[in-house]
């Protein structure tokens, strides 16, 4: 049952290099890779049932380290009005659309940072990929991120609000450690945690949620700044609680003292990070902690700011930060998760390190090995996710937007540009 996909033109994320003249067997019943080798002969003719992919550059598959699949651009709706007006069966089956869409950009792995008010859903259309029931990445789920009480929207905790609840509440160490218990039990794969947020928006409410316009008279410089959520001892409490359950926390982070805070407790990766400097990038380093930039999202929604931003990236990576590629996608539209690298190289990095962030980061990001699963580079025993251009990245920064060969556990879903066994979705640049 194996077969062969033949390459002229491959990046090998271990030794962040292109390579010439190399093949992969697989295994699509285990849906592994069972042999990989150079040629050492010219390879006039590719045997039959074999992948002819010479004339292309190939990769692994890519990783998308922070995303919601529940969300769809802001530029089409508000994150609020998202979950206020879209039915259950409405927000499924456009996450079933995002996944579809997601796999076809070359996307085969997707850590999913929070359900954004569709309680444990994500991890239920994470089984339904895993079962065969609907195409997709390989998700890794948080189902509801963690918060303090009155922290993060919706705030259903209070009485003024219909809302569905966006958040599983946390007050108190005690609290923080069942929380964490909660969501293991309910299929979480990725403890996820706000370590601050716009807790005080009721004294200047805004129009509408994300780009957050004001619309009252005489505000203040900064009418809803982002403050700290939990106290330090909340937060070692749940990074304490997720290594009992072997899993890996995610912390979003605006203000340097919350990313500190996650830092001190040893937290897997930072998110965002707005207002980083060096003594958090070096603390970062000190602890092997993980950023994920989300550049996209801070394109769309901090354009004020977004110069530096961008330079505080290329600081981080100058001082020796470990990388991940997450966008935030959904916020920004599902589908375009390859501006994100393309931002990261325009940031100074080199498109080499990229390609690695977005693959083997993507992994750690996931967890390493506490993934059950090895992805992002290629070894025997490795999931076969094998993905293609059509054109050469290191001489054409948006050749990472056009994939035309998808390969996920072995399977084929998308050769010659066109999706194989399901519908190619209609997302463009």
């Amino acid at each position: 049952m194996s077969y062969t996909i033949h390459t002229s033109t491959l990046f090998d994320p271990k030794k962040k290099k292109f390579v010439s003249e190399v093949s992969i067997t697989v295994e699509p019943i285990t849906g592994t890779i069972i042999k990989v080798y150079e040629r050492t002969e010219k390879l006039e003719e590719v045997p039959e049932g074999d992948v002819d992919l010479r004339e292309k550059v190939v990769m692994p598959g890519f990783v998308e380290a922070h995303s919601h699949i529940f969300l769809h651009d802001y530029d089409e709706r508000a994150s609020v009005n998202q979950k206020r007006d879209e039915s259950v069966v409405e927000r499924i089956i456009r996450a079933s659309n995002h996944c579809r869409t997601a796999l076809l950009a070359g996307y085969t792995t997707y850590r999913d940072l929070g359900s954004e008010s569709m309680g444990n859903s994500d991890a239920s259309m994470r089984d339904a990929i895993n079962r065969g029931l609907m195409p997709g990445p390989r998700l890794f789920v948080a189902t509801k991120a963690l918060a303090s009480t009155g922290s993060y929207e919706p705030r259903t905790e209070s009485e003024h609000t219909c809302l569905p609840s966006g958040a599983d509440c946390v007050d108190g160490a005690g609290g923080a450690r069942l929380a964490v218990r909660r969501r293991i039990a309910a299929g979480a794969d990725v403890i996820k945690y706000f370590a601050d947020y716009r807790r005080r928006v009721m004294r200047f409410p805004p129009t509408q949620q994300h780009p957050y316009i004001n619309d009252i008279a005489h505000l203040p410089e900064d009418p809803n700044p982002d403050v700290l959520v939990f106290a330090q001892e909340e937060v070692n409490m749940i990074i304490k609680e997720a290594r009992l359950a072997k899993a890996p926390v995610a912390c979003h982070a605006g203000t340097i003292e919350g990313a500190m805070m996650a830092v001190e407790a040893g937290v897997n990766t930072l998110e965002h990070c707005y207002f980083a400097n060096a003594e958090l990038f070096e603390a970062m380093v000190s602890k092997n902690v993980i950023f994920v930039p989300t550049l996209s999202v801070c394109e769309k929604l901090h354009s004020k700011r977004y110069p530096e931003i961008k330079a505080q990236t290329k600081l981080a990576y100058d001082l020796g930060v470990r990388f991940a590629c997450g966008a935030d996608i959904g916020p920004v539209s599902h589908g375009k998760s390859a501006r994100e690298m393309e931002l990261m190289i325009e940031a100074g990095i080199p498109l080499e390190d990229v390609l690695e962030a977005c693959s083997v980061g993507g992994w750690e990001s996931c967890g390493g090995d506490l993934c059950g699963v090895k992805f992002g580079w290629f070894e025997p025993g490795l999931r076969a996710d094998i993905i293609a251009l059509d054109k050469d990245p290191r001489e054409d920064i948006h050749a990472l937007r056009n994939v035309s060969f998808v390969m996920k556990d072995a399977r084929i879903w998308k050769q010659d540009g066109k999706a194989v066994g399901m519908v190619q979705d209609s997302y463009t640049w």
